[in-house]
């Protein structure tokens, strides 16, 4: 089930993961081609020279593309906007003088050249803007771009505040389809937020969902490796299945090709329609990690 493609999975209705392509560097186009290679269908980057190496991205992206031999509606590519205090300011990718309109519009267009794409499948505001007001302005952009066919969905990042994600979710013509959080107890592991993803159709996405300190140190527990070992999995993967049968999509960030083909597999056995936790099992590793699912 390798070969399954972005646009199959989609259709399917079913959890998958994305690929995270962060502070990876110069291994940035190694990794994703790997990743690719190795079953990942879903790419998630940025426009943000300070953490990811965009070009790189699109390189990975088309090499694997032509070894594999597969069109582009085979993945799927979520890149974001960063507003100016998120950038290194000697490495901005857009005028830093210009309005956050022209930043916004130069930011895409800067995406798609490094993306080598005509389109991007999702496109997330990396953080909200200094105020509401301006997060809208960035919005509008981004909905006129949808319009156009140069983006397919929108979605935000970073936004902890359920009032709001709300305010934004009710503001915009284009509804956000994404909210894409860390997964920390700092933030109560955004209970609130899941349920009005649940309740809106809006895909919630976890990273650090592996490196949290608290996850860390949950999924080490007698319990939870044994469940893991019961199922075939590793407790890493096992926190993957969990995250993906309550209806969410984690990122892996992993850099080695063995975890990766790991990641994949599981993927590919709910994909296939299995179902490895019953509820039974869902609450009782909620229970485990600390966690209000």
């Amino acid at each position: 089930m390798s070969a399954i493609s972005a646009t199959r999975i989609l259709s399917s209705g079913k959890p998958y993961l994305l690929y995270g392509t962060a502070w990876k560097e110069g291994e940035t186009a190694r990794l994703v081609n790997e990743a690719i290679k190795s079953g990942f269908r879903f790419i998630d980057t940025a426009c943000q020279p300070k953490h990811y190496n965009e070009p790189g991205v699109g390189e990975g992206i088309v090499s694997a593309m032509k070894e594999l031999g597969l069109s582009r509606s085979d993945l799927f590519i979520q890149t974001k906007f960063t507003s100016l205090n998120g950038q290194d300011p000697n490495r901005v990718p857009y005028d830093k003088d210009a309005s956050v309109e022209d930043q916004v519009y130069q930011s895409i267009e800067e995406s798609l050249k490094n993306l080598r794409t005509e389109y991007i499948d999702s496109f997330v505001l990396h953080s909200p803007m200094r105020n509401h007001e301006e997060t809208m302005r960035v919005w509008r952009v981004l909905e006129e771009k949808v319009d156009n066919g140069v983006i397919r969905q929108l979605g935000i990042s970073n936004c902890y505040d359920i009032h709001h994600f709300e305010k934004i979710h009710d503001d915009a013509r284009i509804k956000p389809a994404v909210l894409q959080n860390r997964f920390y107890s700092d933030s109560g592991f955004d209970v609130d937020l899941r349920k009005y993803c649940a309740d809106n159709a809006i895909r919630y996405q976890s990273f650090w969902t592996l490196t949290s300190s608290t996850t860390r140190r949950n999924l080490q527990k007698l319990e939870v490796k044994q469940m893991a070992e019961d199922k075939g999995l590793t407790p890493q993967t096992l926190m993957y299945v969990y995250m993906m049968e309550l209806g969410h999509t984690p990122l892996s960030g992993t850099t080695n090709r063995e975890h990766m083909l790991s990641d994949v597999a599981v993927m590919e056995r709910i994909q296939a329609g299995e179902t490895i936790l019953s509820e039974e099992e869902l609450d009782q590793m909620s229970h485990l990690l600390e966690i209000e699912s």
